[in-house]
């Protein structure tokens, strides 16, 4: 059987950027980040909407279920204020939730501001699609992939992207196989089990 094409759906959610008041940066800076990172080719979706939970929630479900995402990357409404519900509709269309991307993500942002605990980004399973709530900044969303490193490009804190690859490998099954993400290292390097390597 083979190997299916990496497809990701990218999804800013902000509702200035989707009535036009100002340009998108969410989905050109993910873009950008994916197109470095990645030495596997990938496919994208995109999809630029306003912060309402049900148009969140159907977004997801139709890049899961219908377009046939792999992952998902959500980028804004996160925060505190009244109109982020990117983590209520993240987790009302999810099958299993994912704690410990949220946990190191705002792990690694409050090396740069304190204020990083007000973040709420949450990661989940739906079927076989790994879906991630990103910050909303262009800078935040590089340091919460990528992780930390000094200057000699030795990493202090790990990026959840290293964790990435792995977790979509567990989501095959014997029917419906995985794309193997292999990754550009001097961005991040993607960790696996010496068990799971490529044969």
């Amino acid at each position: 059987m083979t190997t299916p094409c990496i497809k990701i759906g990218l999804v800013s959610i902000s509702d200035r950027a989707s009535s036009g008041i100002y340009e998108d940066k969410g989905i050109p800076s993910l873009q950008e980040w994916l197109t470095k990172a990645l030495t596997t080719p990938f496919v994208l979706e995109t999809r630029l909407i306003a912060d309402e939970q049900a148009v969140i929630e159907n977004t997801l479900i139709d890049l899961t279920d219908t377009q046939g995402c792999h992952l998902i990357l959500t980028t804004g409404g996160t925060g505190p204020a009244l109109r982020d519900v990117t983590p209520e509709a993240t987790l009302a269309i999810a099958d299993k939730e994912m704690p410990g991307f949220g946990e190191q993500m705002r792990q690694i942002s409050l090396n740069f501001v304190p204020t990083a605990i007000l973040s709420r980004q949450v990661a989940v399973i739906r079927k076989q699609c790994l879906i991630i709530n990103l910050p909303g900044q262009p800078k935040a969303i590089a340091q919460t992939l990528e992780g930390l490193k000094d200057e000699t490009g030795k990493t202090l804190v790990h990026g959840i992207f290293a964790a990435v690859p792995y977790c979509l490998d567990l989501l095959a099954t014997p029917n419906q196989p995985m794309p193997f993400i292999e990754t550009n290292e001097n961005i991040v390097k993607a960790f696996r089990p010496k068990s799971a390597s490529k044969n």
